[in-house]
């Protein structure tokens, strides 16, 4: 790239920017594992973001050392390790029994087999900058199916006309952050830095758009959920009949009760009775 290595001033402020808002992205899910924390449990919240995020950070370092002059991009991917591990150590031991077994295998799928193929491959079949040329490719190619990843968010947001699942201040951070590593990129003359991160940009433009657009809409309610409040409604209409049978043969015990008591007790007998009481338990006075 003609652009490459001209501007180092602007490369390093790039990659400087890049660095604090991704470290923002990082520990953004902080509140969620301080939750987790307090309820010893992982109430159904998912690993495989984790697992993806720590795979892609040893993807990058992988890359940046075997590129050379990408110490930015070294820097922040070690903070995302070190991060990413914190969480799925955390997840991992407050999850149940099923969801740490699912873990445990996408840990190996990402890690062990996926980074560890791919770091051995190259190492054995690759020498000197097609190395580099390859490990590029596949973080290209990985970055981008990272970011087409929140397409199923938007298709989302624009079917329930609803925002609750795409929180604007991350979307922010998102966007900001594809924006630092594209410039960082594009004046490193890195298109596998830059390219991924230009669709990032794209769809985070995106999703605050429809943010603004159905923050104050109506939520559109799934038929599903419209079928099962008129079957709840039709049966709490057809259990009516029979409280108001209950009723009737309440007030017919009662007034059998009362009349009762004028009945005359020839023999003298003592006649324990059973009070009504709220609860319909029976309580004998002593």
């Amino acid at each position: 790239m003609v652009i490459a290595g001209q501007f180092p001033h602007l490369t390093f402020a790039f990659g400087l920017m890049g660095n604090i808002v991704s470290f923002m992205v990082f520990v953004s899910p902080l509140p969620t594992f301080y939750k987790i924390y307090k309820k010893k449990s992982t109430e159904g919240f998912q690993s495989i973001p984790y697992v993806v995020g720590l795979f892609s950070a040893m993807l990058w370092i992988y890359y940046a050392l075997l590129k050379g002059n990408a110490m930015l991009l070294i820097t922040i991917n070690s903070v995302g390790i070190v991060v990413q591990t914190f969480y799925l150590a955390v997840y991992v031991f407050y999850a149940p029994k099923k969801a740490k077994m699912e873990s445990l295998k996408l840990i190996i799928l990402f890690i062990v087999i996926g980074f560890g193929l791919i770091v051995l491959l190259t190492q054995l079949l690759t020498k000197g900058a097609q190395r580099g040329v390859i490990v590029g490719w596949v973080c290209l190619v990985f970055a981008l199916c990272v970011f087409v990843a929140p397409l199923g968010v938007l298709r989302q947001v624009i079917k329930t006309k609803s925002v609750e699942y795409m929180p604007i201040l991350l979307s922010l951070a998102l966007t900001l952050s594809a924006v630092m590593w594209f410039f960082y990129g594009l004046f490193l003359g890195d298109l596998n830095i830059a390219i991924p991160n230009t669709l990032g940009f794209t769809f985070g433009i995106i999703q605050i758009i429809l943010y603004f657009v159905y923050k104050n809409k109506k939520p559109v309610i799934d038929d599903k959920v419209i079928d099962f409040k008129e079957k709840v409604s039709e049966m709490d209409e057809a259990s009516v009949p029979e409280v108001k049978d209950q009723h009737i043969v309440d007030m017919v015990k009662l007034n059998a009760l009362i009349r009762s008591e004028n009945v005359p007790n020839p023999h003298g007998v003592a006649v324990v009775r059973t009070p009504i009481v709220a609860n319909n338990t029976p309580e004998v006075p002593a």
